[in-house]
């Protein structure tokens, strides 16, 4: 009886991570939690053991990407790395590192490149986009950045390579210690341009 109910539980988890994936992409909802309620209540599924984790959600959403989008994604997705790697090189003088779903496979349309930058001040970076005539919207982001320690951090969001790019600034020695991802808790995972470069070469 036990086993029938986990199976049951299990069986839940996946079609809900599931919806919540047509949800994400179809939707271009990032946040995972809301995609998740969403899910939950257009399937009438209740109970948080039923519910998936975010980790299993952003599974769902590579796989969504996969049988669904296929060639369009792959293009898309290598669009987007080629406007990081751009993006990249226009801010070099604050040591880019990308980020999130163009980094880890998932990105759809509705995805923007997301950098994390290295500064002595979010007015730098202001000043250089300025500079170069690049026009920008100023955006808060919260990270936690140890556990259970939660931050907030400047960051600018303009257009580069017909692609949105967000990007956060840290301190000069934030580079160190990633924040926290909210998909496994593990520090976020960041590259190089020349990682990017890879990832373009061997697609």
């Amino acid at each position: 009886m036990g086993r029938q109910k986990n199976n049951g539980t299990e069986r839940a988890r996946q079609v809900v991570a599931q919806e919540a994936a047509r949800i994400i992409v179809g939707h271009g909802i990032r946040d995972y939690r809301l995609a998740k309620q969403k899910a939950a209540d257009r399937l009438g599924v209740a109970g948080r053991g039923s519910l998936p984790g975010n980790a299993e959600i952003e599974a769902a959403v590579a796989e969504h990407l996969q049988i669904f989008g296929r060639e369009s994604h792959a293009d898309h997705l290598r669009l987007l790395r080629i406007a990081a790697l751009s993006a990249m090189e226009l801010l070099v003088s604050f040591t880019p590192r990308l980020v999130g779903p163009v980094l880890a496979g998932t990105a759809d349309e509705n995805s923007a490149v997301n950098l994390h930058l290295f500064a002595d001040s979010p007015e730098a970076v202001a000043m250089e986009l300025a500079g170069m005539g690049v026009s920008y919207r100023p955006y808060e982001r919260r990270l936690k950045s140890r556990r259970n320690r939660v931050e907030t951090f400047a960051g600018f969001e303009f257009h580069h390579s017909n692609s949105a790019i967000q990007a956060t600034v840290f301190p000069i020695d934030g580079i160190r210690q990633a924040p926290m991802s909210p998909i496994d808790g593990k520090p976020m995972k960041r590259v190089d341009s020349a990682a990017v470069q890879q990832l373009l070469e061997h697609v």
